[in-house]
């Protein structure tokens, strides 16, 4: 199976908790491009490419590590382009996670994807289709700046929203953190079984 046929198959089994909002509707346009584009995985893509990220998410479940990214000088979570060694998207995203962070041990959280996120990037690669996965950072896990990182910071939750640019935060794309606490959230209202909140 190729990569390609892996995020195809990835993005028709994702359930997106608003099936009639924006989400589902990335998901159709996530897998139009993927229909019409053999190279649809690849920076080489002109049209666009699906790429793969992951909110690191620490031990105790409290705070989430952004990266202030040394191109674009915003706070992001971990992420970036799919890589011919990569077999997956979960894979793709798992290694940038861990190169990022400089975290060994993560690993990604059950049930696939928490968000997709649309967004435009400098030419030449025009726009990113990101699918966006949850990573538990291991117990002592201590992270380590990578060349791609200006800095890297542990937020709550709560801060997320706030955070952004370099010097005056503003947001960053990382609706993964919110899609994650709305999540934990329902699980913890009963929508989901006792062990799924104990695996979020």
């Amino acid at each position: 199976m190729t990569l390609h046929d892996d995020a195809t198959l990835v993005l028709k089994g994702y359930a997106p908790a608003d099936e009639a909002g924006d989400q589902a509707e990335l998901r159709r346009v996530y897998l139009d491009h993927l229909a019409q584009h053999d190279d649809g995985m690849w920076k080489a893509c002109g049209a666009g490419h699906v790429t793969a990220s992951a909110l690191v998410i620490d031990p105790e479940r409290e705070r989430v590590l952004l990266t202030l990214h040394r191109k674009l000088r915003m706070w992001l979570q971990m992420g970036g382009h799919c890589e011919e060694q990569d077999a997956t998207l979960e894979s793709a995203a798992l290694r940038e996670a861990t190169e990022e962070s400089g975290i060994t041990g993560l690993t990604l959280l059950r049930g696939g994807p928490v968000r997709l996120d649309r967004h435009p990037i400098p030419s030449p690669c025009n726009r990113h289709l990101d699918v966006q996965y949850a990573a538990l950072a291991p117990a002592g896990a201590a992270e380590r700046i990578s060349e791609e990182s200006l800095e890297l910071r542990w937020f709550g939750y709560e801060d997320v929203s706030g955070v952004g640019g370099s010097k005056a935060p503003k947001g960053p794309r990382s609706g993964a953190a919110r899609a994650f606490r709305q999540r934990r959230k329902r699980a913890c209202q009963g929508v989901a079984a006792r062990s799924e909140v104990d695996r979020l």
